[in-house]
């Protein structure tokens, strides 16, 4: 649900601990992970490992237009919205006058006919000539946390540094007896 581009309706917090107990494979956590805080977080939950879209948008090595990039780089907790629902569909993206566009076609209950041809192009539009407010910015609601375009080994070094920074403390943390903080009872 947390993801850019087509979303469903399950949170990452729920969806991955379900899917690491149903199978037997290596699960790889997607939605909602931008930093070392996700990748801790996903690791905790079982995941062997993380998917990033919206934090990697964001990297000089990404092809993208820069006004897309710099639309991430604005974002807040906020600025995401899923359209396209109304017509199984459902797209997390910037909001913006095509997104606005596209919320009041649906809440009027346009045709899919309709909906489908105000979306076509759009992704385009945005990655390719960097139209911000027409364009189809995917991007998933992790973006206030991108707040700087870096190059992806850089990204990836800090990312897996701090995640296991954080695991290694809870490390620490788990050694402690939580009687000792009143938190459970003997």
């Amino acid at each position: 649900m947390e993801c850019g581009g087509h979303v469903g309706q399950t949170t990452t917090m729920a969806l991955v601990p379900q899917v690491v107990s149903a199978v037997s494979i290596p699960v790889i956590a997607a939605g909602g992970i931008a930093d070392g805080r996700g990748l801790a977080a996903a690791l905790s939950l079982g995941a062997q490992g993380v998917q990033m879209g919206t934090r990697f948008v964001a990297s000089t090595e990404c092809v993208v237009h820069q006004r897309y990039k710099d639309a991430i780089l604005k974002a807040k907790d906020r600025s995401t919205v899923v359209t396209g629902a109304s017509i199984g569909h459902p797209v997390r993206v910037l909001n913006n006058k095509l997104a606005r566009r596209f919320a009041s076609l649906e809440e009027r209950r346009a045709s899919q006919q309709e909906l489908m041809q105000l979306g076509t192009g759009r992704l385009r539009a945005a990655v390719q000539d960097g139209d911000v407010e027409n364009g189809s910015l995917m991007c998933g609601q992790v973006a206030g946390l991108v707040q700087e375009i870096r190059p992806v080994g850089e990204i990836i070094a800090d990312i897996v540094t701090e995640a296991g920074d954080i695991l290694q403390k809870l490390g620490r943390q788990s050694a402690v007896d939580v009687t000792d903080k009143g938190l459970m009872e003997k």
